[in-house]
């Protein structure tokens, strides 16, 4: 972040999306290293620090002595126009670098949709958008993910991508970059010598000619013998995972420890790019699973704990793996996540297992709603399967399960559209059985988009019209069925389609769609489809070109001259089989299909042998008698003054996790740490006197062991400064609370309030003497005016010429120090609160 940015945060949306100084962040001095590595997510804060790719790459490169990586997000709206307003450059999160002084900025790109943002990311960092006419000493600008197999619509804007596993290649990347810089290389030579690197694919080195009807006729290397293969780590177990991966202050979209189990899916699905794009299967080891889970949560705090891969069920271990695990959690009260569970993979008594701690959600992927449709799609579960889980799942006491489907598959017909809402109304029907009430059935339905790369990547998509008014007909038997319903924007889910299988010509259209102002395509609230219309309409180009229409089997697309692993032939061959209702076998557990991406040497499946995990359960530690209560006082300085109060309960519920206190559980499904603060401070304020109690259940430490242990694993700009064990009978903080006491320094304000500090002293007189002194107040989207007058206990200027405010306390209502700025200086909201205010004392009764 920017110097000049932070005293403007009170009037930025979440401020805790643009602080650093998280647990876990590596902060090096820029000039200890010869490589600067930005490492960019395209969206905000809390949707890219849920993704594990980032924290991988983020540890990797940070292990580098050599390397500094930092993080950069997408600004939200406010951001960008404070930025931009002010004339003031994008930079880094952990030492506010400038990002067209970086080497190299790489971006994660998972998602179409996330193009425009990348554009106001170069921008705003000041790096020129188009990358034939970067200078020498701009940056070179990377990507990879899954959405870098068909980069083609964003090709003239990137310099390279990286296809395929990127812990190691990485690496290679930056030294090749740190080498030619030593030698002094022309950008062009050592983006030449990076070609001989495996996954990097440089676009300026390949000449694409199109047809006159728009289809690509010609893809043409200009270096000799350069081809572009992705990039495969034959063993998962042997590469780099993050054991201390940072956590965020701010509640992140998935918000938990994520620990890859296995790399790949072989299943063969038709329709999953990314079971084709991560194959082979490659699983870690349980003891190695087991070991990052420890040292995981040891490191971080974490109440829940996800175990990651495109399909968690088919790991081969997995049944003594949760099992063995189930039993470390349940000690520590931490939940476990599935997220990829595939109907049949799994035993039912492993439900049971995942309910014992918390019962997080349990979501299946039908896809289709009849079993005819599936066979096409090669995802092989029958309906009856399907019933006998959920009924399972709703005989352990969960009381809702989550139903995915698509529509718009190859050879749908109207019955299979309208089957999905019967097999949901069916999976209702048993849930009703089995609880004696109504479930809760959420059926969430998308528009099926072809993608490279996948034995559909020749079918057409259906127009967003036609998805909409069969989405609409769903909804109308849903609502019959009282069923709960959910749908994918079809615009956005039709502009996906284009860009999935779109050609270089459309970065134009995405150029003009940025200057037309598109962010944030992937937000249903945010998605400006008539401006990326006008954008088709500027360009000459069609979007049904892209979408709606049958490519021929002999075309040429435009990531042909790109290698996948998996052949083009195979692809084929599977597509005509899908027509046929034939079913491909899954070769982790029957033949080899002959994909194409295994040699059977060095690149092949790779399944984990029999667990040699221990079998003696380990006995939880009885509750104490008599439970212990203490009183911690602590100060919340410097960027942390921009938490929000549950984000600051986030931090301190982690803290002692990862303190190792004996904290006491509330009962029920949702055990939640037994801790209480004052009332929220507001956002923005620094205290040197905030308090918070908790309940432990042992009295094995003292309370300097206590306060110790808390210093240790709080982040910077947090300190406990005392700790005091309190009777139980004592009344809670925010009934025992009177007052606040604050500090408002007149010299040195971003408002210049250098002020005559006798004229302040006259009118706080004349304010005082006021009978009533109302002002407005807001609360959430609701403003009601207040007479400050009665909640004022002192307002004075100290012998040091600062403002020294007493604020009383009520169960009613709270007035913030804001507000008395506002009304004795006639200061509008958003300039009182760039204020800088000091709460200094909490006053008791």
């Amino acid at each position: 972040m920017h110097k000049k940015v932070e005293p403007f945060l009170n009037n930025i949306t979440r401020p805790a999306r643009y602080i650093d100084s998280e647990v876990n962040t590596v902060k090096k001095a820029p000039q200890s290293v010869e490589l600067l590595f930005g490492l960019a997510f395209p969206d905000v804060y809390e949707v890219g620090m849920s993704h594990l790719g980032l924290q991988i790459i983020y540890h990797v490169l940070n292990s580098e002595p050599h390397i500094a990586c930092e993080r950069v997000f997408a600004p939200w709206d406010d951001m960008e126009a404070f930025l931009r307003k002010e004339g003031l450059p994008l930079t880094t999160l952990e030492n506010g670098i400038p990002l067209n002084r970086l080497h190299v900025l790489g971006f994660s790109i998972q998602y179409e949709l996330c193009y425009t943002n990348i554009l106001n990311m170069l921008e705003l960092g000041g790096i020129t958008l188009f990358a034939e006419q970067r200078r020498e000493d701009e940056p070179f600008v990377i990507a990879g993910g899954p959405g870098v197999f068909n980069p083609e619509p964003v090709a003239p804007f990137f310099d390279l991508f990286l296809l395929g596993d990127g812990e190691r290649a990485v690496v290679e990347i930056c030294n090749t970059i740190v080498e030619g810089r030593r030698r002094g290389l022309k950008r062009k030579e050592i983006l030449e010598s990076l070609t001989s690197i495996e996954g990097v694919y440089v676009p300026a080195f390949f000449d694409v000619e199109y047809n006159a009807e728009g289809t690509v006729k010609n893809i043409r290397p200009l270096l000799s013998g350069y081809r572009v293969k992705r990039r495969i780590e034959p063993d998962i177990e042997a590469l780099p995972f993050p054991t201390s991966p940072v956590v965020p202050y701010m509640q992140t979209v998935h918000d938990r420890l994520t620990v890859e189990i296995a790399r790949g899916c072989t299943r063969g699905c038709r329709f999953c790019q990314a079971g084709m794009i991560y194959r082979p299967v490659r699983e870690r080891s349980p003891e190695r699973i087991v070991e990052l889970v420890r040292e995981g949560l040891k490191n971080t705090g974490f109440e829940e704990v996800s175990l990651l891969s495109l399909s968690t069920g088919d790991y081969t271990a997995i049944e003594e793996l949760l099992t063995y695990l189930m039993r470390i959690l349940e000690e520590k009260r931490v939940a476990l996540s599935l997220p990829s569970l595939r109907v049949g993979t799994m035993d039912k008594s492993l439900a049971d297992e995942i309910r014992r701690v918390r019962k997080t959600g349990f979501t299946l992927a039908p896809e289709a709603g009849t079993e005819r449709l599936r066979r096409v799609i090669n995802k092989l579960i029958e309906d009856e399967d399907l019933l006998e889980w959920t009924d399972h799942i709703f005989s352990l006491g969960w009381r809702s399960v989550k139903l995915y489907f698509m529509i718009g598959l190859p050879t749908e017909s109207i019955e299979d559209v309208e089957a999905i809402i019967e097999l949901a109304s069916r999976v209702a029907t048993g849930g009703r059985k089995v609880l004696g009430r109504n479930p809760q059935v959420n059926v969430s339905v998308g528009t099926f988009v072809p993608k490279p790369f996948t034995p559909f990547q020749w079918e057409p998509q259906l127009s967003a019209e036609e998805s909409k008014r069969r989405l609409e007909h769903l909804r109308r038997l849903a609502r019959k069925r009282r069923l709960e319903f959910k749908w994918h924007h079809p615009e956005m889910s039709h502009l996906e389609g284009v860009f999935s299988r779109g050609d270089r010509r459309l970065s134009g259209v995405v150029l003009r769609a940025y200057r037309l102002g598109c962010r944030f395509d992937g937000w249903t609230e945010r998605l400006n489809i008539e401006a990326w219309k006008k954008a088709f309409d500027e360009e000459g180009l069609s979007m049904d070109f892209y979408t709606t229409r049958r490519r021929p089997l002999e075309e040429l697309l435009p990531w042909d001259h790109l290698d996948c692993g998996v052949t083009k032939e195979f692809l084929l061959e599977d597509y005509r089989r899908a027509l046929e209702l034939a079913t491909t076998p899954d070769c982790k557990t029957e033949r080899c299909t002959l994909c194409g991406v295994c040699d059977h040497k060095r690149i092949k499946n790779v399944v984990c042998k029999q667990a040699r995990l221990p079998l003696r359960r380990t006995k939880p530690t009885p509750a104490a008698t008599s439970p212990l209560r203490v009183r911690v006082r602590f100060s919340k300085t410097s960027q942390l003054k921009y938490l929000s109060h549950l984000e600051l309960t986030r931090v301190f519920a982690r803290a002692i996790r990862r303190a190792a206190l004996p904290v006491r559980y509330s009962a029920g499904f949702h055990p939640m740490p037994k801790i209480a603060f004052l009332n929220p401070l507001p956002v923005g304020i620094a205290s040197l006197d905030e308090y918070m109690d908790m309940e432990l259940e042992a009295a094995y430490l003292s309370e300097e062991e206590i306060r110790e242990r808390l210093n240790r694993v709080l982040p910077e700009g947090i300190r406990a400064d005392s700790v005091k064990f309190i009777s139980l009978q004592l009344p809670s903080l925010s009934v025992m609370m009177k007052a606040q006491e604050f500090l408002i320094p007149l010299e040195d304000s971003p408002l210049g309030l250098n002020i005559d500090k006798e004229k302040v002293k006259k009118d706080i007189e004349i304010f005082l003497a006021k009978d009533e002194i109302p002002v407005e107040v807001t609360k959430g989207e609701k403003k009601k005016v207040v007479d400050l007058k009665p909640f004022i206990e002192r307002l004075c200027v100290d012998q040091r010429g600062n403002i020294s405010l007493i604020l009383k306390e009520t169960q009613q209502r709270r007035i913030r120090p804001q507000d008395v700025l506002r009304a004795l200086f006639g200061l509008p909201p958003e300039k009182a609160s760039l204020i800088p205010i000091l709460k200094v004392k909490t006053l008791f009764q």
